[in-house]
């Protein structure tokens, strides 16, 4: 007699599996919470030192500007990207970086989640 058991493991439902949609909606919501939470940790460390911080829409995250305390006018300005973790410069931001020159500056931010 020759017996031919093609029998597979019996698989549980495992709750706590998730789809690769699933598992990229969550890698997402991480680094957008990265990103923010770099952001602030910048406009925080910028406002502390004296500048003005205004959130800007395009090509970088802030204009922060430097004023006389006596006549009021602006005497330094600079345009800021944050970046956290291994996080790269969009082309806007690269073009945006080549039309600025030396006043737009990439601020790197370590945030906790980096290490996980």
């Amino acid at each position: 007699m020759n017996f031919d058991l093609n029998l597979k493991p019996m698989r549980l439902n495992d709750p706590f599996k998730r789809t690769k949609k699933q598992k990229k909606r969550e890698v997402l919501s991480r680094s957008k919470e990265k990103g923010k939470m770099g952001e602030t940790a910048i406009a925080l460390q910028y406002g502390l030192g004296g500048y003005e911080v205004e959130r800007t829409p395009r090509g970088k995250d802030f204009t922060v500007r430097k004023r006389d305390l006596l006549t009021g006018r602006v005497t330094q300005t600079k345009y800021i990207e944050v970046k956290t973790g291994r996080a790269k410069l969009s082309k806007l931001q690269e073009k945006t970086k080549k039309k600025k020159k030396g006043s737009y500056k990439v601020e790197r931010v370590s945030t906790i989640y980096d290490n996980f």
